[in-house]
């Protein structure tokens, strides 16, 4: 009877022991499985602390800093560092996540800037604070910039399930193909262009402006992201990313020998946009000695008379059946316009947009 109790006694506890050893492993693997899905190592308890109190706000390290803009009253560093989040694109400069924030209840896009890219803690919130005050239905707005100690930077942004006008294009959806649409975005992004370039004391230039850098709403409503990223980086990581659009072939060919980024080079920008949505294709940014300061895959076209040839199948056809070929036409001649060569020669946004209107009529 005796050794039946030992027996007994000896079995609840080791079941004991094997409970709470299974415990401790399933917490240790959901913290490892948290850790993993963050986008920024969570600073615990300072981050508690560290809430959005109006625009700014301070927390106990160092440097660390929380800015929120019209939108992202409510965001709290804890918010943003503890949201699980999945990369969705990668740069020299900086890496974008989707992410959940307030458990899932929304989504957003956080760009973290690497320290060694990005520009000091003061002046990146100075740029911030000239940025996050802009806002227009044609722009993506800034929600957000969280400082950290080390020098980490996170930018939040609303997120568009619609994806990147790049996607829209190279998925040769039918949509991307209507008269319609293609100047429903081309004025939205114009308008968006324009309220940087004329809506403040001092001009905002883009400075990166591509296909990929414009998102689409459900309802084809084009909006420009990533407008003056560049204020955000070290000189350094600012030329890295004018070489890498020179190769996607959006740089203005006077950026060869200037530095810095105007509102004429966004125009010329603007203009391989325009021309790629007439093509439904990327542009090839390769040089040519030429005259016509073009991309290459559209030169040979314009001097040899084919402009025809640079439009995509499906909106060829359709303006012919809609008797729309005119303002295709001259659709495509506002786009080589914004390509001129001479800086002093392309239209203003102002310009551009009032041609278009005139256009879509």
């Amino acid at each position: 009877m005796p050794r039946k109790l030992v027996n007994a006694v000896l079995f609840t506890v080791l079941g004991v022991i094997v409970a709470l050893f299974l415990c401790y492993s399933v917490r240790c693997y959901r913290r490892r499985r948290r850790r993993g899905r963050a986008v920024l190592p969570s600073h615990g308890a300072r981050a508690d602390r560290l809430q959005a109190g109006g625009s700014s706000a301070y927390g106990t390290g160092v440097g660390e800093e929380l800015l929120t803009f019209p939108g992202g009253e409510g965001l709290t560093v804890a918010a943003i560092l503890e949201a699980p989040g999945e990369v969705v694109a990668k740069s020299a400069h900086s890496t974008l996540y989707r992410a959940g924030l307030s458990s899932g209840e929304a989504v957003a896009l956080l760009r973290f800037l690497r320290p060694v890219c990005s520009a000091g803690a003061e002046e990146a919130a100075a740029a911030a604070r000239l940025l996050g005050a802009v806002q227009h239905p044609n722009l993506v707005p800034i929600r957000a910039l969280y400082v950290g100690p080390r020098g980490e930077k996170l930018l939040v942004h609303p997120f568009y399930a619609a994806g990147s006008l790049r996607r829209f294009l190279q998925e040769g959806i039918n949509d991307s193909q209507r008269w319609e649409i293609i100047c429903k975005l081309s004025i939205g992004i114009v308008k968006g262009l324009d309220h940087l370039h004329t809506r403040s004391q001092k001009p905002i230039i883009h400075g990166n402006l591509k296909t990929s850098n414009i998102m689409l709403d459900a309802d084809f409503q084009p909006r420009v992201s990533d407008f003056g990223l560049y204020l955000l980086l070290n000189p350094a990581a600012a030329q890295d990313m004018l070489e890498t659009a020179a190769m996607q072939g959006y740089k203005a060919p006077e950026l060869i020998k200037m530095r810095e980024v105007t509102r004429e080079s966004d125009v010329y920008s603007l203009g391989v946009i325009l021309l790629e949505m007439l093509a439904q294709k990327e542009v090839d940014g390769s040089p040519n000695a030429r005259d016509i300061h073009l991309p290459a895959s559209f030169k040979d076209l314009v001097l040899e008379r084919k402009i025809a040839d640079a439009f995509g199948s499906g909106l060829i056809q359709q303006s012919k059946n809609s008797g729309n070929e005119a303002k295709l036409n001259a659709f495509f001649e506002l786009a080589t316009a914004c390509c001129n060569p001479s800086p002093s020669l392309r239209p203003d946004s102002k310009r551009i947009l009032k041609r278009l209107e005139e256009i879509s009529r």
